[in-house]
């Protein structure tokens, strides 16, 4: 018989057996586990111990794995480049410029028809090299495009596998718990389960205590379902355990698990979707041939769009993490702006340069009608494209991503691992920051530093634990006690009841059976919290006494405030009797099992054994860390479960509150008491009056805790709208991180719950991290400004001067392949160097954007203005009167297609003052155009340049930073507000973006947007899918 490891390699029980008993539910699954013989059984069929767990041997686990799968589920393919190439080949500009350059490549072939035939045979020998560029030009920007999208598909995979792998989980091995990588636990293990967890397999309970599982996202039922051995044993991937503990076994990992089959079932859909997209553009089609019934054909039309767009769906669930960002949404109403005048100005330029060369040639010199004017018209058209092309900066998605994904990773070794790529630019827009205490502002290293036992508090004690449980465990082990031998004696099987922590109780109860019969509950839990439910207290010398509202009073004021003032954290452990026998004064007499289901009547009438008081020492780094937000313009607030004396103290020590500021420090109670109406319900206008002056909220929930943050976020008050940061640990954080602007979870004491609806995981739960991330944020934003400050320059001066070029010259000193060029290479090497600075601390001296402030400011407007007006006057001057200048031939009103020095002057000044101009814009990364300009020939329609020629050209250049400082002189405050771009608030944009892409989708094709508009939402989607995806 083959063995594998010690034991028989056949288990008792098959892989298609597990899974069917997984898709049973409640008394069907616990009937189906009794067939089989138990858990237990089970637990033998598989030959794992309920206790133990497996033995950990790796040939063991590699059969295991062989044998029931492994716990991973395989990811989509991703896009490969050929495929990548071809969607950006859809691009509609493109394929206009794809078209005219093969028309004009064509028509420079067809013989010509004129009587002066030598001199255009010349000509026409040459014709072909335009559109022949124009082609290149074409595929290289393509391939640029596909390479760029398949480097930052890669990086984003990376980062997603990142976030994947740091998921770990408890199981048993070896009789030792530990903490293993998800992809590692295979079926057999025995997982330990606590509150917070999401669930990494399917599994079935072995022991559980008090334990809730949210099963929302598998069966969209919102209500907790309660598990336990005899009623619904069974525990599903993806869930998330909302109350209690416990242990089960796995069963079924990888793709066998539910999940795994919902997402095998997802990319099944997915294709198939894909396929029914295709199959009714396919039908659409050949409905539009058909010459039958014009109705009949719309009405089928409109059946085969009512269905699920093939796209639109998909794209919408993997971007629709939260409303768009502030960054993104301010680029959306620039895009829609930009869209309108670049398209606007595109077709008039060619309408003009029509117009004019018809009124010309056919009325003024009434020529007849030959072939080769074909050519002028599709020339026409290529200048009108490129001025639409020109226009729309599509560098500045590339800029954004660059920006982003740099940051991204520079990010990871500041303790900032970045779920969502667009939490990034958003944290540089945060007004406010709503903090937790514990383990953020403090060390999260417990002490428990003072106790009170009825007698006066005693001296601290010198003992460092970690987390609360840790600091009561270091106090038993310094009152010369053994916890351990109490653990050995009371093992978690043999407990009867136990009673979780969570934010409603603040408190956790567990109840042990007595020697000589009956039962004890011990409870531990925040002192107001638990002394409300005392009746009984041990006093002086351990004498037992009654516990009056008196007495109550006394013990608040006198022990619990002190230690509370000093920063200390209050816990009270009290516990109850009841016995079968007769009881005392402080014990319960019963006949019959006590209904341990009434959790008021069973925790009640208390005995009070000893308050003791826990410090959690403040994070050293982080008073300064609070101060510089402060300074950023930054307002922190702590929001926690403590009491109000403790939060106070923490506060000042942090400098969240300072003396001479008007501040509120409140609880929970007194917080719902002030926004809430007669009617209970929260309203805007009455927390507008609370969280301005808020620093501390105290005692409070979670409900707390997001109705703050949503209250915020939808006030009007201030001028540019609060954008605000959370963060979060509990699972009951969840609802909060994901409605702030950027929710922050703990990498550490963060549960998976709150990790998953978070944006950044900090790593190290430092505060100073947080500080770090505003930082990278206003980093972020400020470089895509300084990119738009300098791409705009270049687009503006390029579309003016190919517009009025066509106006005046009836040709564009700026050929077509030039100005591809241009925008190709100087956009994307513009967008490598101004997204790729570091951040520097001067970022902090500044107040935040905020949400409505304009994308381009006033000064940059200004900036963009001049430099503008500036180049343009160097252009027009070279253009009319640089033959002069230069004593060379003119290049205007030419019938031919030679290159002339005059126009290669004018392109060769052009790029250095754009070059130069990234200088203003602080950065320069030494790109060169000699190539070009001295070899570019006909390709390029340039000629040869002399020295002085190239001095000139350089002299305008540097021309650009001399004009920059006087630019600067301009003072801001006189330009009107009007001048700034990208004004509005979000909802506005959010609304009209919406729209926008919605009309991407339409099935039949009724609602048209312009070219421009087209261009720049495709790469402005492509970019929040991206962003969607990581």
């Amino acid at each position: 018989m083959a063995t594998v490891d010690g034991r028989p390699a056949q288990y008792g029980i098959s892989l298609k057996q597990l899974r069917e008993v997984m898709e049973l539910r409640g008394h069907e699954a616990v009937e189906q586990l009794r067939h089989y013989g138990g858990v237990q059984e089970l637990c033998k069929k598989l030959y794992t111990s309920p206790t133990e767990g497996l033995s950990g041997s790796p040939k063991d686990i590699e059969h295991r794995r062989e044998t029931f799968g492994s716990n991973t589920i395989p990811p989509k393919p991703p896009k490969t480049f050929w495929r990548l190439v071809w969607e950006a080949l859809q691009d509609v500009t493109l394929i206009i410029l794809e078209v005219a350059a093969i028309v004009s490549l064509l028509l420079s072939f067809i013989p010509s028809s004129s009587e002066n035939e030598l001199v255009h045979e010349e000509d026409k020998s040459h014709e072909w090299i335009e559109g022949l560029a124009i082609l290149i030009s074409v595929i290289v920007v393509v391939l640029v495009t596909a390479f760029n999208d398949y480097t930052k598909e890669r990086q984003f995979r990376g980062l997603q596998s990142r976030i994947e792998g740091e998921h770990k989980f408890a199981v048993l091995r070896g009789g030792e718990s530990s903490q293993i990588f998800v992809g590692e636990i295979v079926v057999g293990d025995i997982c330990q389960v606590k509150y917070g967890d999401l669930l990494p397999a399917d599994g079935i309970l072995i022991q559980s205590n008090d334990l809730k599982v949210d099963e929302s996202s598998l069966t969209g039922e919102s209500d907790h379902v309660k598990k336990s051995e005899l009623t619904d044993p069974m525990l599903l991937s993806g869930t998330h355990v909302m109350e209690g503990s416990g242990r089960m076994l796995v069963a079924a990992v990888g793709i066998n698990s539910q999940a795994g089959i919902i997402f095998t079932l997802l990319g099944a859909a997915a294709d198939q979707q894909e396929a029914d997209a295709k199959q009714r553009k396919k039908a659409k089609k050949q409905r539009k041939k058909k010459k039958g019934n014009n109705m009949a054909s719309k009405q089928e039309a409109r059946e085969g769009s009512s269905g699920p767009s093939g796209d639109a769906p998909i794209k919408e669930e993997k971007s629709g993490h939260k409303d768009k960002s502030v960054l993104q949404a301010k680029l959306t109403k620039l895009a829609i702006q930009i869209g309108y005048a670049g398209s606007t100005i595109a077709i008039l330029t060619v309408i003009i340069l029509i117009t004019t060369f018809c009124i010309k040639t056919f009325v003024y010199e009434n020529q007849p009608w030959k072939n080769e004017y074909f050519n002028y018209f599709v020339k026409f058209l290529i200048i009108g494209v490129t001025v639409l092309v020109v226009a729309v900066p599509e560098g500045l998605p590339l800029a954004v991503t660059l920006s982003l994904a740099y940051s991204v990773k520079k990010m990871m070794l500041d303790n900032n691992l970045v779920r969502h790529l667009d939490a990034c630019e958003t944290m540089g827009n945060a007004t406010a920051i709503c903090s937790d205490k514990t383990g953020t502002l403090t060390t999260n290293r417990m002490t428990v530093v003072a106790c009170y036992d009825g007698d006066l508090p005693n001296e601290p004690i010198k003992q460092v634990g970690n987390k609360t449980e840790c600091a009561m465990l270091g106090f038993v082990l310094d009152l010369k006690k053994s916890y351990q031998s109490i653990r050995d004696e009371h093992p978690e099987e043999s407990f009867h009841r136990v009673y979780t922590f969570n934010s409603s109780r603040k408190s956790m109860s567990t109840v042990i059976a007595r020697e000589g019969g009956g039962y004890r509950v011990f409870t531990k839990g925040a002192s107001e919290m638990v002394l409300k439910k005392c009746a009984f207290i041990y006093g002086v010398d351990g004498k037992l006494e009654k516990f009056t509202r008196e007495n109550q009073d006394g013990l608040v004021r006198n022990v619990i405030e002190p230690m509370a003032c000093d920063g200390l954290r209050t816990i009270a452990v009290a516990y109850r009797d009841f016995v079968p026998g007769k009881a005392e004064i402080n014990q319960v007499h019963y006949d019959n099992e006590p209904n341990w289901d009434d959790e008021d009547g069973i925790i009640n009438n208390l005995t009070c054994m000893l308050i003791v008081g826990i410090e959690d020492p403040v994070r050293p780094e982080v008073p300064e860390a609070i101060r510089q937000c402060q300074k950023a313009g930054i307002t922190v607030r702590m929001v926690t479960g403590d009491n109000v004396n403790t939060a106070r103290s923490i506060a000042i020590k942090c400098g969240i509150v300072t003396p001479g500021m008007d501040y509120l420090i409140i609880d929970g109670k007194e917080f719902n008491r002030r926004i809430r109406d007669s009617n209970g319900e929260v309203q805007q206008h009455l927390l507008d009056q609370v969280w301005p002056k808020l620093r501390v909220l105290a005692r409070s929930s979670p409900t707390d805790k997001y109705t703050l943050v949503k209250g915020i976020i939808d006030s009007k008050i201030s001028d540019n709208r609060e954008v605000v940061a959370v963060t979060g640990d509990g699972t009951n954080d969840g609802p909060a991180l994901k409605k702030a602007d950027v929710g922050f979870a703990m990498g550490i004491a963060g549960t998976d719950v709150a990790k998953e609806a978070s944006d950044i995981i900090l790593t190290d739960d430092n505060f100073s991290s947080i500080v770090k991330a505003v930082m990278w944020g206003r980093n972020v934003y400020d470089s895509i400004a300084k990119f738009l400050q300098f791409q705009l320059t270049v687009n503006i001066v390029a579309v003016i001067v190919a517009f009025f070029g066509a106006c005046f010259i009836q040709d564009s000193p700026l050929k077509a392949v030039q100005m591809l060029w241009v925008n190709l290479i100087m956009d994307t090497l513009a967008s490598l160097a101004l997204a790729t600075e570091m951040p520097t601390p001067d970022l902090l001296t500044r107040k935040p954007y905020g949400r409505t402030k304009p994308l381009i400011s006033r000064t940059m407007m200004k900036n963009i203005t001049g430099q503008g007006i500036y180049q343009l006057s160097v252009i027009f001057t070279l253009v009319f009167v640089g033959e002069q200048l230069f004593d060379i031939d003119s290049g205007r009103y030419r019938a031919d297609t030679v290159p002339t020095q005059h126009f290669t002057i004018i392109f060769n000044t052009f790029v250095m003052m754009t070059l130069f101009n990234e200088i203003n814009a602080r950065k320069i990364h030494g790109q060169r155009n000699v190539v070009i300009v001295q070899f570019g020939g006909q390709a390029f329609s340039t000629a040869p340049l002399t020295i002085a020629q190239w001095a000139w050209c350089v002299f305008f250049g540097v021309g650009t930073l001399v004009w920059g400082q006087v630019v600067t002189t301009v003072p801001t405050s006189k330009i009107p507000k009007i001048f700034s771009w990208g004004r509005g608030h979000p909802e506005d944009i959010s609304a009209a973006m919406g729209a926008l892409t919605e009309d991407r989708f339409d099935a039949d094709g009724e609602k048209k947007r312009t070219t421009g508009q087209i261009l720049w939402i495709r790469g402005l989607t492509r970019l929040q899918t991206q962003v969607g995806r990581s």
